[in-house]
């Protein structure tokens, strides 16, 4: 599909491992005997890193052994933490084959390739029987799909009766223009924003029942503030420049204009598959 291919083309970026790791030894970390939890300063780049993560992981009862799907798994930060959290068996899919292999590649790392895997697949037909996990999470994956219908519904054909579905996206509050680039899109004509009924419609549709529902705007713009003064006193840590590109820093100010505006907010929904 032509859009997915603008979107994978969007994130490529080549030797993302080895800049990353070199990114991690410069902080002055043993990339020897690297942890899954000293790569979270550049894996997990959704709106709160790490402490998203979490939130949305206390809000999730998965059992030791059972099957996780990380649908738009970038290059792994979420998949292993919540293989580590929970004991579970996680299996990440992303549309970019840098992604994929640099997620791959850390992994092994860290010691969690038993229990990680990652595979090259398009959300929206993805390479697994029906009921094939317990649970199902996406962290700001669904701005770079046009139709959430769609998605929603191949989760759900890929995920048993009874098992969560954790989202945690960037949704659209209000009317409003962006500008560009922001960290999911170069231009508008690959960015899909839709707003929190939208979603509402699509889990119903493809069978889902939303348990919880919380709106992150104030915590989105803390953290940002929060980021704003450790780069500020030098202590922001690794630089995401690998994973986002040269322009990172303008597309981080870009998004915080939308979030400031009340424009766009990180949203959590915790569904349940009837």
């Amino acid at each position: 599909m032509e859009i997915e291919q603008q979107v994978a083309a969007h994130y490529a970026k080549a030797d993302l491992e080895a800049k990353l790791v070199a990114s991690l030894a410069d902080y002055g970390l043993d990339v020897a005997r690297l942890k899954a939890a000293d790569l979270a300063p550049v894996d997990e780049f959704h709106i709160g890193g790490l402490e998203a993560s979490q939130a949305l992981a206390d809000q999730l009862t998965v059992e030791p052994g059972q099957r996780l799907l990380d649908v738009g798994s970038g290059i792994g930060g979420p998949a292993r933490f919540f293989a580590e959290r929970f004991g579970c068996r996680v299996t990440g899919i992303d549309l970019t084959p840098d992604f994929v292999v640099a997620a791959t590649g850390l992994t092994a790392r860290v010691g969690l390739a038993e229990r990680v895997t990652f595979h090259q697949a398009s959300a929206l037909a993805m390479p697994f029987a029906d009921g094939s996990f317990d649970h199902a999470t996406l962290l700001h994956v669904g701005m770079n799909i046009a139709d959430k219908s769609a998605l929603m519904a191949e989760v759900g054909r890929v995920l048993r009766p009874g098992g969560s579905f954790a989202v945690y996206e960037v949704m659209r509050l209000k009317p409003g223009e962006l500008t560009f680039p922001v960290p999911w899109a170069s231009a508008p004509d690959a960015s899909f924003l839709a707003g929190m009924e939208g979603y509402r419609q699509a889990l119903s549709s493809a069978g889902f029942e939303i348990v919880a529902e919380r709106e992150r705007l104030a915590f989105a713009i803390d953290f940002f503030e929060r980021l704003r003064a450790k780069l500020a006193s030098g202590k922001a840590g690794p630089s995401l420049a690998p994973v986002m590109g040269e322009t990172f820093q303008q597309k981080l100010a870009n998004m915080r204009a939308g979030l400031t505006a009340g424009i766009i907010a990180p949203v959590e929904m915790i569904a349940r598959k009837r």
